[in-house]
């Protein structure tokens, strides 16, 4: 989504983020939007954000998604370089993308950006993904630190029941048991973590994803102001290697999620505190 007041002087305004890739059918806005990376669309679309927004040139466009048209990888990322030759946008990224479509784009030229899912829960993009951009400098903005509610200090068993019937949450795997019941271990066992730090649990749970090697940022929801409260002191929240560690054990002892654990202490030494 496009973001920016538009009245602010170029100097002065906040960095400007958006992507591309996502087309939906003006026929029926309802319908699921299809991943179109065909160069002739990511210029409407950048074009598009550039009047909306009210700005002359966006800090950074990402590719939401993975072409599904059959759009060649290479042909995709050369729109991109095109909008940073034309000055309309600073610089490009992606989202979603595995090492594989990485190393595609930066044989052309640089990844600026990747955008992964990336939480205590799901911790995939730590295998391969991060590491791959810490190699080559590119910035990673991880979205869903709070694995869409579930690393709060609100959410139970019985949310996920009374959750509406068009909430994918209610069929997706890690709300349903007996993973649910994993997930909401872990997040108790932040509990006294905020505490001793004096914050909620999920500035934790974010704290946590920005402490992981290679993460340059989290992307974080909110819907009302009280949300925002509870998570904004996850910017300046440095948890210590025992936090660290702790988190790590918690996460061996509950099961919960999947993906490699954080780099520190070996898996032989976090069982042994059993």
């Amino acid at each position: 989504m496009d973001a920016c007041c538009g009245s602010c002087r170029p100097a002065d305004r906040p960095f400007v983020f958006t992507k591309c890739g996502l087309v939906w059918d003006d026929a029926d806005r309802m319908a699921p939007p299809r991943r179109v990376l065909e160069p002739a669309s990511i210029q409407r679309e950048c074009e598009a954000s550039l009047r909306r927004l009210g700005v002359e040139r966006i800090d950074l466009d990402q590719f939401h998604w993975p072409d599904e048209t059959g759009t060649r990888v290479e042909d995709s990322w050369a729109g991109m370089m095109k909008l940073i030759d034309q000055g309309k946008i600073r610089a490009a990224g992606v989202s979603n993308f595995d090492v594989r479509l990485l190393d595609r784009c930066e044989a052309m030229s640089h990844v600026d950006s990747l955008q992964p899912p990336f939480s205590m829960i799901n911790r995939g993009a730590g295998a391969s993904k991060i590491p791959w951009c810490a190699d080559h400098d590119t910035g990673v903005i991880c979205y869903s630190p709070m694995q869409s509610g579930l690393l709060t200090d609100s959410f139970t068993a019985d949310r996920v029941a009374v959750l509406p019937v068009d909430d994918w949450r209610r069929r997706a795997p890690e709300f349903q048991q007996p993973n649910l019941a994993r997930n909401l271990a872990l997040r108790n066992a932040l509990r006294p973590i905020a505490k001793r730090h004096g914050t909620s649990v999920p500035a934790v749970a974010i704290a946590w994803t920005l402490a992981w090697p290679g993460v340059t940022g989290a992307i974080v929801g909110a819907r009302t102001p009280a949300q925002v409260d509870g998570w904004i002191d996850a910017a300046s929240l440095a948890l210590t290697p025992e936090d660290l560690d702790h988190l790590a054990a918690v996460i061996v002892l509950t099961a919960a999620g999947s993906g490699p654990l954080p780099p520190g202490p070996s898996l032989a030494s976090l069982m042994a505190r059993r």
